[in-house]
């Protein structure tokens, strides 16, 4: 295949794969695709240890990482906000009512060798800097740009000046998510070089707009510039619906969380392998922004209009991360209150997620459905 995607990057097919798992990553990259990793939740040496890692197993072959960096962040004219400032922000009752599901659930606490988490998981930067800050982002950019990632995009809000000047100097292309038409021109007129335009149906951060409005409307808007189509994207028909509606190639997510590499915690897993299309839900139960995810106990707690809704970000993750860290270890205990809890960010294409595949057999179905497809359609204009 060739198109502006396969051409910027000297791949074979179009198809990105974002993944937090570094051996999806190598498997898509090889395969013929461009894997990115996912590092918002990793800290500075993970990140180095990971990134050689990968370049290890790819060699010249290109991979991106995707991170937050904040255009503007919270006390940001005093150096920004540390954990310890924002936790007194939150209010007692909401608290309270995460104790109250971890006592209902019967969720047992960490032991007591088990440090809590970060707020991402395993946390970013500074071992005190709030999530989505400059403390927590600036390292892990630079540590991005002293590897080899051929791409980095900032997965939440246009990139701000700083990241993009760095980028360039760096001689790295960067892309941005966009939900809106007008998002995608606003990043555009930044420097973007590439825009992910992600439909409503994608797992983890999303605005309301179907993938099958938003892909041609972006298209229109930000021309030339080359699009990659998101949002319910996993299987070769969708490929070729993207294709049609004018993307370049396209950016896939949830569809790598069942894959035998794939770092899904096991329970989850199984949910997903589960699932219908119908059993994801808009919440922002986990991160204090809309992020589509499996519909849980836990998403139906936050739900409940007669409790605590959840705050904004940076405050829902420093308030559920410890809750969360202990329902995912508890969860491996069949029958558990945590196991009806646990949950995880996934997309609508979750019901079609069906069967564990390795990530490189991904890429292939998806290829050769796509070309299956295109062939179907050809044939619409025999004489």
């Amino acid at each position: 295949m060739r198109t502006a995607i396969t051409d910027l990057f000297d791949i074979d097919v179009p198809i990105l794969a974002f993944t937090h798992c570094r051996d999806v990553v190598a498997a898509v990259t090889r395969a013929g695709g461009l894997g990115v990793l996912g590092a918002v939740a990793h800290s500075p040496d993970q990140l180095e240890i990971d990134l050689a890692w990968i370049e290890d197993q790819v060699g010249d072959r290109p991979y991106g990482v995707d991170l937050i960096v904040p255009a503007k962040y919270a006390g940001s004219e005093t150096g920004g906000y540390t954990l310890d400032d924002i936790r007194q922000l939150i209010p007692s009752e909401h608290v309270d009512f995460v104790n109250d599901i971890l006592r209902r659930y019967d969720v047992p606490p960490l032991p007591s060798d088990e440090p809590a988490r970060g707020a991402l998981g395993r946390g970013g930067g500074d071992s005190n800097s709030a999530p989505f800050s400059e403390g927590q982002a600036g390292p892990l950019l630079e540590i991005s740009l002293a590897h080899a990632p051929r791409l980095i995009v900032n997965a939440l809000g246009p990139p701000p000046p700083h990241m993009i000047d760095r980028v360039k100097e760096e001689g790295r292309l960067i892309g941005a998510l966009a939900g809106k038409a007008q998002h995608a021109q606003r990043h555009v007129a930044t420097g973007v070089d590439i825009i992910i335009a992600q439909g409503a149906e994608a797992g983890g951060h999303t605005g309301e707009v179907g993938t099958m409005v938003l892909v041609p409307e972006v298209v229109d808007a930000v021309a030339p510039v080359p699009v990659l189509a998101a949002g319910g994207i996993g299987r070769g028909r969708q490929m070729a619906a993207a294709m049609a509606l004018g993307a370049q190639g396209i950016w896939c997510g949830s569809v790598w969380l069942t894959t035998e590499e794939a770092e899904t915690h096991p329970v989850v897993k199984q949910k997903f392998l589960d699932a219908s299309s119908s059993d994801t839900v808009r919440s922002r139960s986990r991160t204090g922004k809309p992020a589509r995810q499996l519909r849980t106990a836990w998403t139906d707690e936050w739900d409940d209009p007669a409790t605590p809704q959840p705050l904004g970000m940076p405050l829902q993750p420093i308030l559920v991360s410890e809750a969360l860290a202990r329902i995912d270890r508890a969860a491996l205990r069949p029958g558990s209150g945590a196991e009806k809890l646990t949950n995880y960010f996934v997309g609508q294409v979750v019901g079609a997620m069906n069967e564990t595949k390795s990530a490189s057999q991904v890429v292939y179905d998806i290829i050769d459905e796509f070309i299956e497809s295109v062939q179907r359609l050809s044939h619409l204009l025999d004489d």
